[in-house]
């Protein structure tokens, strides 16, 4: 892969609670393994939590970016695992909705390591707030996490709405999560996919299933990655099964790294 284009991967949901910040955490370390360089942002970037998955306490985050007292590589955080962190700040009210100037900060920062990482993963916040709709309007790919939970459903379609109507976007992969038997994630990627061609016009993605295990909230409590420590699961399996699917598409669609992001981001204010 060349070292000058980062693929960026924005994992997003309709509400919270579906276990879109696990997601986000465990498949950056199936991509490490699998020999890509990953950075990863927490942009809920009013509330951190990031760095309490990986049980790590960093001592500057993105409020201290946007203050302008630090630089970009001095708030990244590395953990244990060699995960490289953008952290959120947390409890900080103005942060949960972004300025312009905050944006372009952001995206100007994020340009002076362009060569540094394979893959870009940010962890947006949960619903459909401006700051949820600017990092999924500027990444290659959005992944949509969902559950068989009516409400998750529901919400979900109502953030792929408001990305493709507003924001034009029309490439949505979902992962259906907690389900407890085949037929449970059919069920559930059918109803949303159904709603979306029918009153949208577009096809969603099936990118994968992860099963309901009790043992993601005792990695949460732990502070510790699942996949680290209950590596042989079907729960790790599968969700090495949807990296490797990700990582299967065409190099050659993502030129012009963060370049990409600047124009693109900047195109829908």
């Amino acid at each position: 892969m060349k070292t000058n284009i980062p693929r960026i991967i924005a994992v997003s949901s309709g509400k919270g609670g579906v276990g879109k910040t696990n997601f986000v955490t465990n498949i950056a370390l199936i991509m490490k393994s699998l020999q890509r360089r990953v950075l990863l942002m927490d942009a809920d970037v009013g509330l951190s939590n990031i760095d309490i998955m990986f049980g790590i306490a960093p001592k500057y985050n993105i409020k201290h970016l946007l203050s302008g007292e630090k630089s970009i590589k001095d708030i990244i955080a590395r953990t244990s695992e060699g995960i490289d962190i953008i952290p959120a700040s947390s409890g900080i009210r103005e942060l949960t909705q972004l300025t312009y100037y905050n944006k372009m900060k952001i995206i100007e920062e994020l340009e002076t390591i362009d060569n540094d990482y394979d893959i870009f993963l940010i962890d947006t916040g949960a619903g459909i707030s401006d700051n949820v709709t600017f990092f999924c309007s500027a990444a290659h790919d959005n992944i949509v996490i969902v559950t068989p939970e009516p409400t998750s459903i529901a919400d979900a379609y109502a953030l792929i709405k408001v990305l493709y109507k507003e924001y034009g976007e029309n490439n949505f992969r979902i992962v259906v999560n907690n389900i407890k038997n085949p037929k449970e994630a059919k069920e559930t990627f059918r109803k949303i996919s159904m709603v979306a061609e029918r009153f949208l016009g577009i096809n969603l993605d099936w990118l994968g299933v992860l099963p309901y295990d009790e043992k993601v909230k005792d990695a949460v409590i732990a502070q510790k990655p699942y996949v680290s420590l209950y590596p042989t699961s079907d729960f790790s399996k599968k969700l090495a099964e949807i990296a490797r699917q990700l990582l299967k598409r065409e190099v050659d669609l993502f030129k012009g790294g963060m370049q990409f992001f600047l124009k693109k981001a900047l195109a829908k204010e």
